[in-house]
């Protein structure tokens, strides 16, 4: 009894101190003063069919176990032992990139999001062996980072942050994150208890260092990790730790666009430099924002997000076009002054589409910013870029069956290209050279649900479309039942059931994407509203019941779209959109014969259900133009040959693209025929 007790008691006073009781959400902006969104818990969720429940069967089912047995050998990935010779369980030599130990912790939070769900013992154990070893790992004064540990083990030198291109920092960010979701999904503190020395000690670390010593942090994953350790903590140490992150952001005499600290934030009018460190940098800006308020964060979040939507993001919603740019672009007068920058934000509308680089992780940071700015302005054009990266350019990274991955992601590839790229454009299991995608990409799959919803002052929020339960608890205090179905993005009717009566008045608030003309709902059988606004959430208010009904209408056809002639690869080019869906035409159902496509502008496509590699989805088959020329071997120009007649051509969901071995041909742009 008396053991039972002191357990109660230590499990109350967790409880207590690190918010437990009030939210086990994915981030955690519920008592967030400044965030008019946030997340239903992380079991609140239930995919139960359609597109995203698919993902998910396919999450659980082949990408966790793949992604966890490749991490713990040793021939493929050294990542866990790494961990392992650092806590004195093996001996050895650090393997692997600096930023290893962050990709493990990306492989923990995705298995600990799916523990959230699915209550998997086995998940449990996984996690709580992998974590006992990272915790032997730690130094006593919470540094931690088997590179530096294992060369301490070795020669007994103690050496922290002294490489300019140490991820020590992002190693320690990842394992924030990790942690919080672990600690919200178990309610154990074993791994959060880790994470909160080294916060701890960043800390520290932080208020002693200089700013060029304290610039050895590249890519800040730990800007969103700090806050997320304050928001479950409640640490105001750990707060003014993120905001003086920022503070010292570019106040040093040496900063470099490629580490986004050349010139401070707050002075920063455009987006520049390294795709990931750019955007996982903003995602952290917008996170202190919901905890301060700070305006002047917030008008340059604004001026980021309009250069970046409005300039330099793919249709994909891809980001970071160059594999290597430079910075300034060439416009400066001082040559002295141009930088080498790698996984570029190029110039405004530079947006080649063989070249294109679009790291998969980019275009998670590119889902984790704007999730972020959902959040604290309650805003759906974040979420129109949150859905377009999430079925497009981050799906794309990661292969139907969720064993094989691309590390960059073109919009158009051949094999006539006269160079290799540097990173395969075939899917591969295991990218050696830098494996950083992989996790990240899993563990986005195992987390789509928590970006599902939002819960508002005025009621739920429906950010995404497809077959799922939610039962949730509204800021009034009442629970809330419902069952949402629908087989968006193939088809644009949406139905909510609710599953019990609600006492008060509230309201259901409804996306309606960008791309969507002609929008209607109706209740209980009867129109509620028609031609509603798009891009905007349209609210539907009720003192719902149990067994009442909501239909969300969103028309869906095949667009053409075309780029702003700014664009100059896609000049005079069309893509092909359905729904949030970007299509490409590939080799494999064309006759390798791609790039003699032209596109009628009057062109009608039929859509079909069919199955790729076991997956469902949607292709768009129609009657194009051909022009079967000549091979260009050997040939710069050559004279205009206007003889074309019809043929057919199928398009598939750009994200399904190369699933069916290797392909010789594929392009999202298309020449197109007025």
């Amino acid at each position: 009894m008396g053991k039972r007790f002191v357990g109660f008691a230590l499990a109350l006073a967790l409880a207590f101190n690190y918010g437990f009781a009030q939210q086990k959400a994915l981030t955690n902006t519920a008592n967030s003063k400044f965030a008019v969104f946030h997340s239903p818990n992380m079991e609140d969720v239930r995919w139960t069919g359609g597109f995203w429940g698919d993902r998910f069967e396919v999450c659980r089912t082949s990408m966790i176990p793949h992604i966890w047995d490749t991490y713990m050998d040793a021939d493929v990935s050294h990542a866990f032992k790494n961990f392992e010779i650092a806590a004195g369980l093996d001996t050895g030599q650090h393997k692997g990139p600096s930023f290893h130990d962050g990709d493990f912790y990306k492989v923990l939070e995705g298995v600990a999001n799916m523990y959230a769900v699915t209550k998997d013992k086995k998940l449990d154990q996984m996690m709580d062996k992998a974590i006992a070893v990272i915790a032997k790992s730690q130094r006593a004064d919470g540094y931690i980072y088997t590179k530096a540990m294992i060369e301490q083990r070795n020669t007994g030198e103690k050496n922290q942050f002294q490489d300019r291109l140490s991820f020590e920092a992002y190693n320690i960010g990842h394992l924030m994150t990790a942690a919080c979701v672990h600690y919200r999904a178990t309610g154990k503190t074993s791994l959060l208890n880790v994470a909160k020395k080294a916060t701890d000690y960043l800390y520290n670390f932080y208020k002693k260092a200089s700013p060029t010593l304290a610039r050895n942090a590249i890519c800040p994953s730990h800007y969103m990790g700090t806050i997320e350790m304050y928001r479950t903590t409640q640490d105001p140490r750990y707060l003014e730790l993120a905001k003086h992150l920022i503070a010292i952001k570019g106040d040093i005499e040496d900063g470099t666009d490629d580490n986004q600290d050349r010139i401070p934030f707050l002075q920063q009018t455009q987006i520049t430099g390294h795709a990931v460190r750019a955007n996982y940098l903003y995602a952290g800006v917008a996170d202190l924002y919901a905890e301060n308020g700070d305006a002047k964060l917030m008008e340059r979040l604004n001026m980021m997000w309009d250069d970046l939507t409005q300039h330099k993001m793919y249709i994909t919603g891809g980001c970071g076009s160059l594999y290597d740019g430079t910075s300034p672009d060439g416009t400066s007068y001082n040559p002295t002054e141009v930088q080498k920058i790698h996984q570029a934000y190029g110039r405004p509308y530079q947006l080649p589409n063989f070249t294109a680089h679009n790291e998969t992780c980019a275009n998670i940071g590119n889902v984790l910013w704007n999730w972020r700015m959902l959040q604290i302005t309650g805003d759906a054009k974040y979420a129109d870029v949150m859905e377009t990266a999430l079925y497009n350019s981050v799906l794309s990274g990661i292969s139907l069956d969720g064993k094989k991955f691309l590390y960059t992601n073109p919009l158009s590839y051949s094999d006539e290209l006269p160079f290799k790229q540097r990173w395969s454009k075939d899917r591969v299991p295991y990218i050696s050279l830098s494996n950083c995608c992989p996790p990240n990409v899993v563990r986005t799959i195992a987390e789509v649900s928590d970006y599902a919803y939002s819960i508002g002052k005025n009621g739920l929020f429906v950010n995404l479309y497809g077959s799922n339960t939610l039962k949730t608890k509204l800021q009034n205090g009442e629970e809330l039942s419902l069952t949402q179905d629908s087989d968006y993005p193939w088809n644009g009717l949406v139905k909510l059931k609710i599953n019990n009566s609600l006492k008060q008045t509230q309201d259901i608030s409804f996306r309606i994407p960008g791309w969507c003309k002609g929008a209607k709902i109706s209740v209980n059988g009867k129109l509620y509203k028609d031609a509603l606004p798009a891009g905007a959430y349209f609210a539907v208010n009720g003192k719902w019941k149990k067994g009442d009904v909501i239909e969300l209408l969103l028309p869906m056809e095949a667009k053409l779209m075309e780029a702003n002639p700014m664009v100059e690869e896609s000049r005079n080019q069309v893509a092909v959109k359905y729904g949030p869906v970007v299509y490409c035409a590939e080799s494999k159902d064309n006759g390798n014969k791609v790039f003699d496509y032209t596109i009628p502008t009057d062109i009608r496509f039929s859509p079909e259900l069919k199955e790729i590699e076991g997956a469902k989805m949607l292709v768009l088959n129609g009657e194009a133009l051909i022009n079967n020329q000549q091979s260009w071997k050997n040939q710069l120009y050559r004279e205009v040959n206007a003889t074309e007649q019809k043929a057919p051509i199928t398009l598939i969901p750009y994200y399904a693209w190369g699933n069916r071995g290797h392909v010789s041909e594929m392009s999202v742009w298309l020449p197109v025929s007025k």
